[in-house]
């Protein structure tokens, strides 16, 4: 437990630094509230109506989130594997080289969807 200790505490002092802060922002804060301020911001767009089922996004949307996702998973394998290398040998290089080639045909899906594609 005490390896762990130094992780709780900066955790401690993270969330009670964001605490504190969300609390005085209430106190302190103006409070001066108007029919502008309570408006939804649109980055400076009058908000359009949506229709009842919410509207339906672009395929784009998703290929773009789904690219993201992968290559945020690829990163979290791929610092553990640079860090290891060594103790890993040549069962690491084979399996982190499957692994890109996974990650390499959910990249060239997307390209091939048009998901890169801006219009």
């Amino acid at each position: 437990m005490n390896a762990y200790a130094p992780i709780l505490v900066l955790g401690a002092l993270g969330a009670g630094f964001a605490i504190f802060s969300v609390v005085m922002a209430t106190l302190v804060g103006p409070r001066r509230y108007n029919r502008a301020k309570l408006e939804a911001y649109e980055c400076g767009i009058e908000p359009t109506p949506q229709p009842s089922g919410g509207g339906r996004f672009p395929i784009k949307y998703y290929l773009t989130a789904m690219l993201f996702i992968v290559f945020d998973i690829e990163i979290v394998f791929l610092y553990p594997w640079a860090v290891t290398f060594d103790a890993l040998g040549l069962f690491g290089l084979v399996e982190m080289l499957l692994f890109a080639l996974t990650v390499f045909v959910a990249y060239a899906y997307v390209w091939r969807r048009g998901g890169l594609e801006w219009d």
